[in-house]
């Protein structure tokens, strides 16, 4: 539901396209082989994923370009940013001012910033990251689908509720043509373009069954596929990104090995890393990030999770609050503050302000009934839709009552444009710059 604005090609470098929205140009790689400048495009995650009729992109424009550019006007007064507040510490000031500048904050700054404490002081460093927000990336904002297929993992992971570990839980596992056809249903009824197909780590489908999937989707619709089946060896990754697959979502979870050991007994952190690095030389986009809240967590752990995942070439910021599951090791771990977590979606953005799309996660908006629009008024850009089958969805268990876990995909879709359209986003993914 990216309702990915069509973009017309102004030029085309080898495997690299540079592609026009209402004026403004963005770069997008190219695999189609009939792709000529002047012929219109839908790109999503920086990918070219389809050509469309030169008639159908100019009327879908036309509908689209009075609207845009009046969200674009809402946008731009709500991220403006004063730094003249004489009651504001002239150390935060400094530091924003830096920030705003585009010079890199050193590291002390940066846990400065993650240590403070008082509202007019946080509310400035949230309008800070926004205001770097819109500057790079103007009003677009990036929503997705992710369809979890199935809740089997042979994982133990300490705070994870489907675990293998969990007793009483109902399994579940979704057949290759239920795959398929919610993929399908979500393409052509409801206008996604970039699709998460997510699992736990499940020995039951075999790679070249997923392999199957994605192909028989990218035969049948225009997509881009990102997977998120937890750790695999290069070779599975290389088949699925032949099948058609160019995204992988996978969190770290953290860059501190003890306490990634602590959460992961029996597995290590450069095993987790081999993957994500496999998969960024293979070409896929990248979507990785932290829990934030773990038990012994400390600021500097915090800030190194954040120059990993930029170091990691990853497309996407995603960090979120741990909320442990009731049935598992860490159920009495306290979760963190909503504006604990929105003082790290506001680093992301300043750590990497021209790349990084900052995901506001369902975990988040678990935590925070206004975590969504908080998130996104911090920097963030990007949200992700939960497509699963509602028979399944209460199911994937991974912590409880998790938002939007009764919600039909309508309701959803109606209620992110209605909140994004309040604060002058479109709901577009104009690629990469």
């Amino acid at each position: 539901m990216c309702y990915a604005i069509p973009g017309k090609v102004e030029s085309i470098n080898e495997k690299t396209v540079t592609v026009s929205y209402f004026g403004e140009t963005k770069k997008a790689i190219n695999e189609l082989h009939d792709l000529r400048p002047g012929d219109y495009i839908y790109a999503q995650g920086g990918y070219v994923i389809e050509k469309i009729p030169a008639e159908q992109a100019e009327d879908i424009l036309q509908t689209w370009k009075e609207v845009f550019f009046d969200l674009q006007d809402l946008d731009l007064r709500l991220s403006r940013l004063d730094l003249q507040d004489k009651n504001i510490d002239p150390g935060l000031l400094r530091i924003l001012d830096r920030a705003l500048e585009e010079k890199p904050l050193k590291k002390e700054e940066l846990l400065y910033l993650l240590d403070l404490k008082g509202h007019p002081e946080q509310e400035l460093l949230f309008k800070a990251a926004n205001f770097l927000r819109q500057k790079y990336h103007k009003n677009a904002c990036c929503v997705h689908g992710i369809i979890e297929i199935s809740n089997y993992c042979r994982r133990n992971c300490a705070y994870c509720g489907i675990a293998g570990h969990v007793k009483g839980l109902e399994r579940y596992r979704m057949t290759p043509g239920e795959i398929v056809g919610a993929s399908l249903e979500a393409i052509e009824k409801y206008g996604f373009r970039a699709l998460v197909l997510q699992s736990g780590e499940d020995p039951g489908y075999t790679i070249k069954e997923l392999a199957g999937v994605i192909k028989e989707i990218k035969a049948k619709a225009a997509v881009l596929i990102f997977i998120s089946f937890g750790e695999m060896p290069e070779k599975d990754l290389v088949e699925l990104y032949q099948a058609g697959a160019r995204g992988l979502l996978l969190r770290f979870e953290t860059s501190n090995p003890i306490l990634y050991d602590k959460l992961h007994t029996g597995h290590s952190l450069e095993s987790r890393l081999d993957t994500l690095r496999a998969a960024r030389r293979l070409g896929y986009v990248i979507i990785t990030g932290g829990l934030l809240g773990l038990p012994g967590q400390t600021y500097v752990d915090i800030l190194n999770d954040l120059y990993l995942t930029k170091e990691l070439g990853a497309t996407m910021f995603s960090f979120g609050p741990l909320i442990p599951h009731p049935l598992t090791e860490l159920a009495t771990a306290p979760m963190p503050r909503e504006k604990e977590i929105l003082k790290v979606l506001a680093l992301a953005r300043f750590i990497d302000p021209q790349n990084a799309n900052v995901v506001v996660t369902t975990g988040f908006e678990t935590l925070s009934p206004t975590g969504r629009k908080r998130g996104l008024l911090a920097g963030a850009n990007s949200v992700m839709l939960n497509l699963t089958p509602i028979k399944y969805r209460r199911l994937y268990s991974i912590y409880p009552n998790r938002a939007h876990e009764q919600e039909g995909i309508a309701e959803q879709v109606r209620d992110t444009v209605s909140l994004l359209q309040s604060i002058g986003r479109a709901p577009t993914d104009l690629g990469v710059t």
